[in-house]
Parts: structure tokens; C-alpha cells; sequence
């Protein structure tokens, strides 16, 4: 644990990154539920904002994690962020060595570990300035194993999970706090392709969003994220296997 708990949301100012839908938008969402005094969503095209995420009042932000010009122009207009949420994610669905598009997971580990890289260096010193704040990786289960079926997608998110410690040694002494999740199959566009049950994404964001309060370093946020991490510590090598056989299945099924 931490020496010190995370930001309260009641009161706070929340960025989210990726925020125009799925877990984006659920963090919007939840981060209003719970009090935030302002929330800030960051959508790549500020002329494409969903009905939904104008309705919880945001402020939109034309943000890509992937430009640091314009990380860069967020963070000096969003100046009173006290709580960053990294979200926004890429999945290509593309093979790692096998891959019909061989620049696929370049893009992957630009979104996926470069985007929360760009994000952390522009905005420690806007919370810092206000005595501290903290930061929320999103990251997968596939962040704590390889996952073959999930291509270049696997190792970004498992760089982004070093990064998270790497960033809460760093900037502790600032007062920030660092909270990596690790999430399972949520119902939205990116798991569309996987059949059984999957997790409402309001759910997953309240789960991270108290995560953080508590000052939390890392939070398994769901069943297939806690089955996965005791599975994968019962029999390693079993657990590998198993992910590298469903590259070759038909569908992929939850366990429910």
C-alpha cells in the first residue's frame, strides 16, 4: 500500500482520456455520480461527441493521446486537474508476428503505453502544483500475461503496467498517487467480439474510481480480472497455454 490515499472525487477535477464512449464515458459518467466539481473528457474529435457524454455536462477537450502538441496545449488549458484518468486504448485485432498489418502494434503501444507516457509527463506538473493529485492507468489482464490472441495489444498494456509503478516511485514525493487496473471483458465495442457474460462498464469505473481514493497501486477490478491473476499464479505455464490455444479458437467465451 501506499503511504497515502488517493484523491477524493467529491470535489475534484477529473480528466478522462478517450471519453467518448465505453469506458471512457462510464468514467465521465461515474466521476459526476460521485461528486466531482468539474470533469474535463478528452475526445479525439470534438465535432463527434456522443448525445451521451454532452449530458453529463463535460467539458470537452480535443485531446490525442498519441500528439504531444496537443497533450501539451490540454495540460495548460486544464490547469486545475486534480485526477487523470488514462483511458483511451487501442485494439487492432491484429497477429504480433503472424500480422496481416505489421505496423499494427506499433500503433497499439503508441495509444496503449506511449499515450499514458505523454499524458503523465504533461499533466504531474499541473497536479503537483496543486499539492499533489492522481493518476489512473486502464489497463487489461492481458497486461499480466501474454495474451496471444491479443497481438501487439498484450505488451503495450504490459509496458503500461510498468509504468505505472515506475511513475508512482517517481512522483510519491509530490503527492501523487498512481492506481493501475486491471480490467476483464466490459460490454463495449472493443470486446463486441467476445461472447458471455462481460462487465457493465459503470461498474468497472466505480470499482477504479474508489481504487484510487484509497490510494491503491493496483486493483483487479472484476471476476475475469481476479480469476485471471489467481489462475496465472496457481500454474503459470498452464495459464500461458491456455491464452495461446484460444489464438486458434472459433469465438471467444467468457467464463462466467
Amino acid at each position: 500500500m501506499t503511504t497515502f490515499r488517493g484523491t477524493p472525487v467529491e470535489g475534484a477535477t477529473v480528466l478522462v482520456t478517450g471519453a467518448n464512449r465505453g469506458l471512457g464515458l462510464a468514467f465521465v459518467q461515474q466521476a459526476k455520480l460521485m461528486g466531482a466539481a468539474k470533469i474535463y473528457a478528452g475526445v479525439r474529435n470534438p465535432d463527434e461527441v456522443p448525445a451521451e457524454l454532452r449530458a453529463t455536462g463535460a467539458h470537452i477537450v480535443e485531446l490525442d493521446v498519441t500528439d504531444p502538441g496537443l497533450v501539451d496545449t490540454a495540460a495548460a488549458a486544464c490547469g486545475d486537474t486534480t485526477v487523470v484518468v488514462n483511458n483511451a486504448g487501442l485494439f487492432t485485432g491484429n497477429r504480433l508476428i503472424e500480422a496481416d498489418d505489421r505496423e499494427a502494434a506499433r500503433a497499439e503501444m503508441e495509444v496503449n503505453y506511449f499515450g499514458p507516457l505523454t499524458m503523465i509527463r504533461a499533466f504531474a506538473p499541473v497536479l503537483a502544483a496543486r499539492g499533489g493529485g492522481s493518476i489512473v492507468n486502464v489497463l487489461s489482464v492481458a497486461a499480466i500475461a501474454p495474451t496471444a490472441f491479443m497481438g501487439g495489444y498484450s505488451p503495450a498494456k504490459a509496458a503500461a503496467l510498468s509504468l505505472g509503478g515506475i511513475a508512482r516511485a517517481e512522483l510519491e514525493p509530490h503527492g501523487i498517487t498512481v492506481t493501475s487496473l486491471i480490467v476483464g471483458s466490459v460490454d463495449t465495442r472493443m470486446a463486441s467480439h467476445v461472447q458471455g457474460h462481460k462487465e457493465n462498464p459503470l461498474d468497472i469505473a466505480a470499482t477504479g474510481l474508489a481504487a484510487m481514493q484509497r490510494g491503491e497501486w493496483t486493483c483487479d477490478t472484476d471476476f475475469m480480472a481476479i480469476d485471471a491473476r489467481a489462475r496465472l499464479a496457481r500454474d503459470p505455464i498452464r495459464y500461458e497455454r491456455g491464452l495461446g490455444k484460444l489464438l486458434f479458437a472459433g469465438e471467444l467465451t467468457t467464463r462466467s
